[in-house]
């Protein structure tokens, strides 16, 4: 631990295209620490677990027609259930790399704002070491844009699901008192970020 950086765990968090990768390498170069994409955990949980054990994980390979046929708040709600499972995982991941002092950004669609506020991570007191970010995008248009330049495709709908959860996370961010700002400019996330991390106080 350095007096430039007085924390462990870094959890960067936001929608669906909102630009998070990009800014989670640069930002995990800038401190010198590990980076890690949530989506890994998914991936793992998944495999190793059953529809018994966690239906909500399993829940669109096992009930495909029905999750299409979700209205938006059902999606929101989904995801939301989703986080929540995901968030288990992910405070004894934090505990780890507290006790160990390894340093890491945790990015990902699946951190929940709360997660940055625990007292605890597992068995292990917080003391400090959590920081976090949330990016949001407040154009539904734009993030069609983004998954279109990335994936090469249209994606309307998936669009349309990534801004609800922006406008989730930015009032819950807004309501819990966690840093977050828009994704855009984009010339300027970086160092926008930079300055939320730096700028935080332990809670």
């Amino acid at each position: 631990m350095t007096a430039d950086r007085p924390w462990q765990v870094l959890l960067l968090g936001g929608a669906s295209g909102v630009g998070k990768t990009k800014i989670g390498f640069r930002l995990a170069q800038h401190y010198e620490v590990g980076l890690t994409e949530v989506d890994d955990f998914q991936v793992i949980l998944e495999v190793m677990t059953t529809p018994e054990q966690y239906p909500v994980l399993h829940y669109w390979r096992t009930h495909r027609e029905d999750a299409l046929r979700m209205s938006d708040d059902e999606h929101l709600a989904f995801m939301l259930s989703y986080c929540r499972v995901l968030d288990q995982a992910l405070s004894l991941v934090i505990a780890s790399h507290i006790e160990s002092r390894a340093p890491i950004v945790l990015e990902g669609d699946f951190i929940l704002p709360s997660l940055a506020l625990q007292p605890r991570y597992g068995n292990i007191d917080a003391e400090g070491q959590v920081r976090a970010v949330f990016l949001y995008e407040s154009s539904e248009d734009q993030l069609g844009q983004n998954f279109l330049a990335r994936e090469g495709h249209e994606q309307p709908g998936r669009a349309h699901t990534s801004w609800r959860h922006c406008e989730w996370l930015r009032e819950e961010c807004q309501r819990l008192g966690v840093p977050a700002m828009p994704a855009r400019p984009w010339v300027t996330t970086f160092e926008r970020a930079i300055a939320l991390v730096d700028s935080q106080t332990p809670a």
